[in-house]
């Protein structure tokens, strides 16, 4: 198989692999929010959320993680639109917005006293 062809196989397999994890990644963060939404009795508008920005970033074990921003909108009354923001690093959440509220996502080996 000439140099060409396994270049593209490997490319074609990478952007497939980022497609893939980018949509489990959307999933969590759509159900980070619509969760976030129903505890502070707010309304979960769209029932989507928006990328706003990817970048690398370091999680706590020094690992190498792709951090997705992602914009939605929700609203308190019914009658108005207001932005939150869900971070995510990997797949997990890192960081939530809602309100004047930010909610810090302690890790799984952390406790809050």
């Amino acid at each position: 198989m000439p140099i060409y062809e396994t270049i593209f196989l490997l490319l074609a397999g990478a952007l497939v692999w980022f497609w893939l994890d980018t949509l489990k990644a959307r999933e969590i963060g759509i159900l980070a929010a619509q969760q976030a939404c129903t505890d502070e009795g707010l309304q979960f508008l769209d029932e989507t959320v928006v990328g706003r920005s990817l970048r690398l970033g370091r999680d706590d074990n020094g690992q190498l993680r792709l951090r997705r921003v992602y914009a939605f909108e929700y609203s308190d009354t019914g009658d108005n639109r207001r932005s939150g923001s869900v971070t995510m690093l990997g797949h997990e959440v890192e960081i939530l917005h809602v309100r004047p509220n930010l909610y810090v996502i302690p890790s799984s080996h952390e406790t809050l006293h």
